[in-house]
């Protein structure tokens, strides 16, 4: 360190007066582009489902004396706060940034993009489950116009931006929001045991996907299940018996704050599907089972000490966070998939 002050003091003696306030600028830049990009990537807190949904349908005039808000309003809201939340938090959406600080950073994109996976699984759904009573009845004018705005490119600088986009898609989706409340309006949404099923099976598909990616941490051989349970099945290229799974180096960080993102969002998710389903799991007596869930979801949210992602070996000396999370992703996963069946039960 002390090497290090001489240099720079040499520097400061050595350059011209110019030089020298030129130098000062770049350093004090540098230091307050490295200070914004640690503000800009923490993580936003999460937020009470209820009071959020609660709060908007006052200020639109919707809430009735009872304080209840009809079916599906929750849920709803919760797609409309997730979004606004990517737009509206320190540095705003900052997948698609050009300029520093946030073109050098990768975790909190990673992150945004992990809660946007779960954003256009839920506008899907709501599009294409939970607004319709049946696979022959006609899709809601504002939701087939919100759901594919969700899905544009997170990396989409202008003509258009991502933000433009996701905020058109909030403001289709505020449209039906309001129609739902109002109730003299022909918008509806369902609160099914099977259409919370199809939802809760996207949602497997997604932890465990990212439960595995986040297992590859470390090198490991896997056997080759992809035709197992079907002696008739067939696959477009033949892989061998077994195969050596790894994430690179380089994407361990990314990996593991998109799922940390996606839990963000999924767990807000769920207990908004506590409230508007909350009839449907108690027939089912499947309560407690989703907050068990949300238990598990919630311990991946806990606080990141270590100032980088660690990858050590398993049982090796080093911590592997990424491990951690699967161990975590993977006991929810397990319990979503027990939760669908017992949904699908007479």
């Amino acid at each position: 360190m002390a090497k290090f002050i001489d240099k720079i003091a040499f520097w400061k003696t050595s350059l011209p007066k110019v030089g020298r306030s030129a130098f000062a600028a770049v350093v004090v830049l540098v230091i307050f582009l490295f200070a914004l990009g640690i503000y800009w990537n923490s993580e936003p807190d999460q937020f009470d489902v209820v009071a959020v949904a609660k709060e908007r349908a006052e200020e639109r005039g919707y809430l009735n004396n009872s304080k209840q808000l009809v079916t599906g309003y929750t849920m709803t809201n919760t797609l409309y706060s997730l979004v606004d939340t990517l737009l509206e938090k320190p540095g705003g959406f900052i997948s698609n940034d050009i300029m520093p600080p946030g073109v050098l950073m990768d975790n909190m994109p990673s992150w945004e993009f992990g809660v946007m996976v779960q954003v256009r699984d839920l506008a899907r759904a709501l599009r294409k489950e939970f607004s319709r009573s049946q696979s022959q009845s006609t899709e809601d004018v504002n939701l087939k116009i919100a759901e594919p705005q969700y899905n544009f490119d997170t990396n989409s600088w202008a003509l258009p931006s991502s933000e433009s986009e996701y905020r058109r898609g909030n403001a289709e989706l505020l449209k039906y929001l309001d129609r739902l409340a109002n109730k003299a309006d022909n918008a509806q949404f369902y609160s099914r045991a099977d259409n919370l099923a199809d939802y809760l099976s996207d949602a497997s598909t997604r932890l465990g996907s990212l439960s595995q990616r986040l297992s590859a941490s470390v090198v490991k051989e896997r056997e080759n299940t992809d035709l197992a349970g079907d002696a008739e099945a067939r696959q477009s290229t033949a892989n061998g018996s077994y195969q050596n799974v790894k994430t690179p180096w380089t994407q361990i960080d990314n990996v593991f704050y998109e799922a940390r993102g996606a839990s963000w969002a999924l767990i807000h998710i769920l207990k908004s599907v506590e409230v508007d389903f909350a009839q449907t799991l108690q027939k089912k007596n499947a309560m407690v089972s989703l907050r068990q869930i949300i238990r598990e979801l919630e311990a991946t949210q806990e606080t990141v000490w270590s100032p980088m992602i660690l990858n050590g070996s398993g049982f090796g000396l080093l911590a592997n966070h990424s491990l951690v999370m699967a161990s975590y992703m993977s006991r929810a996963n397990a319990q979503i998939i027990d939760l669908v069946r017992l949904l699908k039960q007479g």
